[in-house]
């Protein structure tokens, strides 16, 4: 028992690491492949059609090789989840190019408390005091370390709105498809990544047209510009994969709390590798929202201890009253002839 638990512990550490390290790696190589200062690729719908479609391409050989197997779940639910996805990366690249970065911060943020409302509203899920203390601390640090300008619009704020509700279900959709249908992250990745790809690749191009006034088939392609784009795929593959196992283990809240360590990742590592500025403000929001996610973790273990106290012992043996009983049933019961089929007095 003593085994499993340690064993179930390290999966927990291992999924989050990989979601971490690969999210935070693909923003550093999509820094460098979008940037004006780097390759200047400014397709962002596009390019997520590019990381998707390569997640289909190994879940199909995955699936192939027989290293997973392919469950059923129906169409319509994997359609509703990709519709429910694929606004939701629309409408982050929308509510990033119509509002100040302040404002698509606190936008973020407010995923938070959205998906915990929407965890309660869905799946009559209660939180602690603790955890809601948590959920604040974190929000504030976060908010402090990476919120400057704070500018809004009428269409800005549509889709900042939508931005926010189609993430905060898509993640709490992953969720309860894999425990309703009892299939893993990867499986269930597999089945929505094709859907993902073939109608961001179809549309992606016209989005990026409505963001940047460009089409794809006006980019210059060089040696440089390839290497990234196939990095960053890579690292897509891993992200995809993480965020499905994650979620898939904990729980959409749990996701969005501990995920803001990236945002921590990638102030530091901007500041260490692209000289990007790092104040006091930054470093003592990153220190609060460090602070909060350990408050956090210690008040979601505290919870789970607590509700296994609460919780009903289930009984391993029978007591002398029951066996008593039982004879008395047994005694009382007549014998049936298992060939004949008659009863037997």
């Amino acid at each position: 028992m003593e085994t499993e638990k340690k064993s179930s512990v390290v999966s927990d550490v291992g999924a989050w690491a990989m979601n971490v390290i690969s999210s935070v790696g693909i923003i550093m190589a999509n820094k460098q492949l979008m940037s004006s200062s780097g390759y200047a690729f400014s397709f962002a719908t596009t390019l997520t059609g590019f990381h998707f479609a390569v997640t289909a391409l190994v879940g199909l050989v995955s699936n192939a090789t027989g290293l997973s197997a392919s469950k059923h779940v129906p169409l319509w639910e994997l359609l509703w989840f990709s519709i429910v996805a694929n606004m939701s990366i629309a409408g982050m690249n929308f509510s990033l190019m119509l509002n100040s970065v302040g404002f698509y911060q606190i936008s973020k943020l407010s995923m938070i408390p959205v998906v915990c409302v929407m965890e309660w509203i869905l799946h009559n899920k209660h939180y602690s005091k603790e955890v809601k203390m948590a959920v604040v601390v974190v929000v504030i640090g976060v908010g402090v370390c990476t919120i400057t300008d704070v500018k809004v619009n009428a269409k800005g704020f549509l889709c900042a709105c939508v931005a926010v509700l189609s993430t905060s279900l898509q993640q709490i959709t992953i969720g309860s498809l894999q425990k309703k249908y009892s299939i893993g992250s990867f499986e269930l990745l597999s089945k929505t990544a094709p859907i993902q790809a073939v109608s961001l690749l179809v549309l992606g191009p016209f989005v990026d047209y409505y963001l940047n006034g460009k089409f794809i088939t006006t980019y210059k392609m060089t040696s440089g510009a390839i290497l990234f784009i196939f990095l960053s795929c890579a690292l897509a593959v891993f992200c995809n994969v993480s965020q499905y196992l994650c979620i898939g283990r904990f729980s959409a809240t749990s996701f969005q709390v501990l995920g803001h360590m990236k945002t921590v990742c990638v102030l530091t590592l901007g500041w260490l590798l692209f000289d990007s500025a790092l104040t006091f403000k930054n470093i003592s929001g990153m220190i609060l929202a460090v602070v909060g996610m350990v408050i956090y973790s210690w008040a979601v273990e505290a919870e789970k201890q607590r509700n296994a106290k609460t919780s009903p012992q289930s009984k391993n043996s029978l007591t002398e009253e029951e066996i008593r009983l039982l004879k008395e049933g047994v005694e009382n019961t007549p014998v049936k002839d298992v060939e004949l089929g008659e009863t037997k007095e």
